[in-house]
């Protein structure tokens, strides 16, 4: 494999990092791209109030998703556990002994790569790995790199170097933008998930109130919440929603609310859900104590709760979106389906669905619970009774 190895202090990962990396990603035809934020850069001190080794770990990790390439692109906290001044030297050959046969590229940028032979160890680095050096500015460096690969050339002729001018790159630099997100600006230098987790901890000085956030950013602390996969889920039952909750007469605000906050715990495991289950004092059937699938709508409408401070209303279309209930309120309905139907959903008998929403609201609801019992007998699974009593309730109405 091509390994490609990406290191910094990411304080905090932003657009650049992204573009940068993904251009070199496909450039250099990488199998895998890691990620790693560094414990203590040798060549400065991180900035006082800057974020805790495991927060600017996870700044890395959600920037790092962005890129979209899956499994390809991993988030390394080696760095952050071994402790004193972060070397590359030493990096590289922890990579190295994890990849003992695979070709390995050091990933850096223009400022880095003119000074790389002042670096502690600069042979040991060009013996563990080919230089990938890549500008961040529109401007030529061309002439800028070929000074410097002739002087490593010479230094050290065994050495592989590659450079290239990413085009359309984001600049910024980290410090303009840790001053800008303390003035309540610069988050369109930032991937929406990781402005979403900067808001949630309140770093580099945002104050954001989680319980009185206006849905501009309530959105992307929703979205730090997630797999990067389920983001489209989640924007596409927001917009779902609006439609339905506009076409029936439902609180339009609430309803994004409900859809933005419906899947924040869809990602924790069986364990992590039934200790927020006791967190909270969540009571469990007997199908839910071992069904996973049920427990993100319950623990969900918990922390959109208490996090973000919901109503009762929003609440309750949370916690019900999964299995639904007798009687169900027009955002409880509207929030079942909107989940359901909406536009990145794609299976048999969905376009017929969403043909009986747009007749009667009640129609595509017992439509949809009769879809569910169905899949449900399909496999060979036990149906909820809170889904039997909603499909039943309607029958009798």
């Amino acid at each position: 494999m091509r390994i490609g190895v990406y290191g910094g202090t990411f304080n905090p990962p932003h657009l650049g990092h992204i573009t940068a990396a993904r251009a070199v990603f496909e450039l250099l035809k990488l199998d895998k791209l890691l990620l790693i934020p560094d414990g203590q850069p040798p060549h400065k001190p991180l900035p006082q109030g800057s974020p805790t080794a495991q927060q600017r770990l996870e700044l890395t990790r959600l920037a790092g998703e962005q890129l979209g390439l899956d499994e390809k692109v991993e988030t390394l906290d080696m760095e952050l556990r071994r402790g004193g001044k972060s070397y590359t030297a030493d990096t590289l050959e922890a990579v190295r002994a994890l990849y003992p046969n695979d070709e390995v590229w050091l990933l850096m940028g223009s400022d880095m790569f003119l000074t790389l032979h002042t670096w502690h160890q600069p042979e040991r680095i060009m013996t563990l790995a080919g230089i990938a050096a890549f500008g961040r500015t529109e401007a030529n460096e061309e002439e800028l790199f070929a000074i410097q690969r002739e002087r490593l050339y010479r230094m050290y002729p065994f050495a592989r170097i590659f450079t290239l001018s990413v085009p359309g790159v984001v600049e910024i630099s980290s410090t303009d933008l840790r001053d800008k997100l303390a003035r309540g600006e610069g988050s369109w230098y930032l991937a929406p998930a990781v402005y979403g987790s900067i808001l949630r901890d309140q770093l580099y000085g945002t104050d954001a109130d989680l319980k009185r956030l206006r849905l501009e950013k309530l959105r992307p602390v929703a979205l730090s919440f997630l797999k990067h996969k389920r983001i489209p889920h989640v924007l596409g039952t927001e917009q779902e929603a609006i439609r339905l909750a506009l076409r029936y007469g439902a609180d339009v605000q609430k309803a994004r609310v409900a859809a933005l906050l419906h899947d924040c715990t869809k990602k924790l495991d069986m364990e992590e859900q039934l200790a927020l289950c006791r967190q909270y004092g969540i009571r469990l059937d007997e199908l839910e104590q071992r069904a996973l699938k049920l427990l993100h709508a319950k623990t969900g409408a918990a922390i959109a709760r208490d996090l973000f401070g919901v109503d009762d209303e929003i609440y309750s279309a949370i916690y019900w979106h999964t299995t639904g209930h007798a009687n169900m309120t027009l955002l409880e309905k509207i929030m079942y389906l909107a989940d359901y139907i909406e536009p990145t959903r794609n299976f048999p008998g969905v376009n017929e669905l969403r043909a009986a929403c747009n007749e009667s609201l009640d129609k595509g609801l017992r439509m949809g619970l009769e879809m569910t019992i169905q899949e449900m007998h399909d496999r060979g699974n036990p149906v909820h009774s809170a889904t039997l009593e909603a499909d039943e309730y309607l029958k009798g109405n």
